[in-house]
């Protein structure tokens, strides 16, 4: 039977402008059916075809009740099996790590060109290994699902899946890759192999939908839900790209999480814990060089979702397999959220990310440098008469030339060098690698205001 869902779902609130927090009140009720993926989804053993001669391989972790996590191998095997088994799934080679280790691409369904494509990027920082685990159970119950509804919804849905996002990470129990680097602070300058594998799947798949999946140490009793999520908090993303983001973490993922038994809250803000409201904000703010905001500069929907990492009941002090299976079905009822979403509002996602793109070339506004939606930027972090573009010499150019194909900026000749003009889709993007005056920039452009 098909799962549902109750949860608030407050009418479209206009965006919370620099300075103010997000919209609040109070939310009215309705009835979510989630798809046929969410059901697949939910079910740790699949229905296969009578003829089928073989079962669907399990993870480690399943198979030892959540005792342990999922080894490279056992992943490795998983996705091959998958891959030999359904026709709808395929594995990719995208890159290699520093210490040889693979990064594995899983497309899922697809196959018309009006697909809406999801992409899910799995324990960026290598000890937070729940978020893995729900993306390979994922790619196996949809990749041995047969029921013609599932079949039916992958058809017209393209999932992406990065499982491992960050496998010398897992491998040695570190946040950071085998360099000792955030991957997950590297999503514009691009220095790490990880980062630039999965800034060329953004660029050639066009995703509209990023989710990024994390864990979080808790502070009881002010930070310590179950579940934290957030949109992206850029004031550079596109005001429909912000609320479709906001809409659903709001309507979706916290009411699910909350229906599931799960607390949830908006990641990096602290709360009194009798009121509920909030006391300050420790995390979550607009930096671009993290996904959940890069995602926006690049015209997807972006999801943060962060599951509490501590084993706080004594129940799972004592048995920490408790612990750690409570954390993967709180990623799940995410995941899950996720796709209700991309099913129930696939019109509205694709009108969004479309938009977002075609914006750049005409867009004449401000880019700013700093703030975030509920932040004002100080007068310094606003380009509010942004270049007409940006010149770099023929040294500078080679130093940054990958990162910019990369990212997806177009540049053309210049007499000794090149120009970046701001008309395309990238504009907002442009300025923060390129202007001297941004905090995470590549390299000095010489800016063109004579437009």
């Amino acid at each position: 039977m098909p799962i549902r869902v109750r949860g608030p779902r407050p009418a479209k609130s206009p965006r919370a402008r620099a300075g103010r927090g997000a919209p609040s009140g109070r939310l009215r009720i309705r009835n979510l059916t989630l798809t046929a993926v969410a059901t697949a989804l939910a079910v740790l053993v699949v229905t296969v075809p009578s003829e089928a001669t073989h079962t669907p391989p399990r993870t480690g972790f399943e198979s030892a009740a959540g005792a342990r996590w999922t080894g490279a191998d056992e992943e490795r095997s998983l996705l091959a099996a998958v891959d030999r088994y359904s026709d709808r799934v395929t594995v990719d080679r995208i890159g290699t790590t520093r210490q040889g280790r693979p990064l594995r691409l899983v497309r899922i369904g697809g196959g018309r060109p009006e697909a809406l494509t999801v992409l899910l990027v799995c324990s960026q920082h290598g000890d937070e290994p729940a978020g893995r685990e729900v993306c390979l159970e994922t790619i196996r119950d949809l990749g041995y699902a047969t029921d013609p509804a599932t079949r039916g919804l992958l058809s017209r849905t393209e999932i992406l899946v990065l499982p491992t996002a960050n496998p010398d990470g897992l491998a040695a129990g570190t946040r950071g890759n085998a360099d000792g680097l955030d991957i997950n602070r590297d999503h514009l300058a691009l220095r790490t192999a990880e980062a630039r594998a999965l800034a060329a799947v953004i660029r050639d798949r066009a995703p509209d939908v990023i989710e990024d999946l994390h864990e979080y140490g808790a502070t009881p009793p002010f930070y310590d839900k179950d579940l934290y999520a957030l949109w992206p908090r850029s004031l550079n993303a596109d005001d429909r790209v912000h609320d479709a983001s906001e809409r659903l973490v709001e309507r979706y993922v916290r009411p699910a999480a909350r229906d599931a038994g799960f607390s949830s809250g908006r990641y990096g803000v602290w709360t009194d814990p009798v009121t509920g409201g909030a006391l300050k904000q420790t995390g979550g703010d607009g930096q671009e060089r993290i996904l959940r905001n890069t995602a926006a500069l690049k015209h997807a929907i972006g999801l943060l979702v962060e599951d509490r990492a501590d084993a706080l009941p004594e129940a799972e002090q004592t048995d920490p397999a408790q612990g750690q299976r409570r954390r993967v079905r709180s990623q799940r009822v995410a995941l899950e959220a996720l796709f209700a979403y991309a099913d129930e509002e696939r019109d509205r996602i694709r009108a969004a990310t479309a938009r977002s793109r075609a914006a750049g070339s005409a867009d004449r506004g401000p880019v700013y440098l700093g703030g975030a939606d509920n932040e004002a930027p100080e007068p310094g972090e606003v380009l509010a008469d942004p270049p007409c573009g940006y010149r770099l010499s023929a040294d500078r150019y080679a130093d940054v030339r990958d990162e910019l194909a990369l990212h997806g900026v177009r540049s053309r000749p210049d007499g000794d060098g090149v120009y970046v003009p701001l008309g395309q889709p990238a504009r907002k993007l442009i300025p923060l690698l390129l202007d001297r005056r941004a905090t995470y920039h590549l390299t000095n452009g010489q800016p063109d205001t004579a437009c």
